[in-house]
Order: C-alpha cells, then sequence, then structure tokens
C-alpha cells in the first residue's frame, strides 16, 4: 500500500490532541482576562456567565475533535468516507528515511521555536483581548502579533511532525 493510500490509523489524533491542550492552556492563561474586559469594561456580562462561554467553548472544541478524529479513522477501515484535502509535500519524497529526517527536523525546530515563543505568545494574547473587545486596532504591537504568529505555525508544525512521526511508526510496526 503506498503513502497516499488510506492506511490505519490515520493520521491526525496526536496532531489534534496537541491543539486541543493547546486550545486548553490559552484558555487557561487568558480567563481572567476575558472575564475581566466583558464583565466590567464592554458588555457589562456577569462573570460567571463569560466563564460558562469560554468552559462551553472547550467542551465544544472537545466534542468536535473528538467526531472529527473518530471519522478519520473509520473512513480508514472504509466504513464511513471522509473527504481530506491536504496538501502531502513528504509524500512525494520516495525514501521513507528522507520524510523521517524531514519531519525529525521540522520537530526539533518548532518544538524549540515555540517553546522560547510561548510566553510572549501569550502575553500578546493578553494584550490583544482587550483590542479587540475595544476594536482599538491601533493599541496593539504588530512585533508582538508576529511573535503570537510564529509560535502558533511553530507548535502547529511540531505537532504535525510528532503526529506523522508516532502514527507512521505505528503503521510500520503494524505492518511487519
Amino acid at each position: 500500500m503506498s503513502e497516499t493510500d488510506c492506511q490505519f490509523p490515520a493520521y491526525g489524533p496526536i496532531e489534534a490532541a496537541l491543539g486541543y491542550v493547546l486550545f486548553y492552556v490559552f484558555i487557561d492563561r487568558v480567563t481572567l482576562a476575558v472575564v475581566t474586559v466583558f464583565s466590567d469594561t464592554v458588555l457589562d456580562l456577569s462573570p460567571s456567565f463569560v466563564r460558562f462561554g469560554l468552559a462551553t467553548a472547550l467542551w465544544f472544541m472537545l466534542v468536535v475533535i473528538v467526531i472529527d478524529q473518530t471519522r478519520r479513522q473509520l473512513a480508514t477501515l472504509g466504513i464511513v468516507t471522509y473527504d481530506d484535502f491536504q496538501l502531502c509535500l513528504w509524500s512525494r519524497v520516495t525514501p521513507s528515511s528522507m520524510r523521517t529526517v524531514g519531519y525529525l527536523v521540522a520537530l526539533v525546530a518548532g518544538t524549540a521555536i515555540a517553546v522560547i515563543t510561548f510566553d510572549r505568545a501569550v502575553e500578546a494574547l493578553l494584550t490583544l483581548i482587550p483590542v479587540v473587545a475595544t476594536v482599538d486596532i491601533v493599541a496593539f504591537d504588530l512585533v508582538e502579533l508576529f511573535v503570537m504568529a510564529v509560535f502558533f505555525v511553530a507548535y502547529s508544525v511540531a505537532a504535525h511532525s510528532l503526529d506523522r512521526l508516532v502514527i507512521g511508526g505505528i503503521r510500520v510496526l503494524a505492518s511487519g
């Protein structure tokens, strides 16, 4: 079976889990700021209502991710259909050792950059909340926005690479 054919397990569960963990961490870190902005300054909402909204967002994302990943896994088994339109750059690289090295390099580089930029990304998000809430775009620092974007790209690259390495390893072990 070639790399582009459907294989079990499907790629994505580790990447999705890490994405949810990141979402959870960011929600945890910004809850106080969001509650303060939306209950005291902008909309005069009840703090418990704002917290409930954030908790609902966490549960909603968890349900969506579980359903999506379940559909992906069932599609690889042929039970359901799942249209997955992903750009497969590494699938065109014939030797799997080159793919593995590429994913390892991306994992190490993405992880290093994400670790270095994490705190500044959280701070940028914290300063972005009142800016978005009050629609005062001039008040936001573009450098902080750039650092936050770099963090999210690096984290995504690391999560994607880890997912490909682990799921690829499971597929190799399962195939014999």
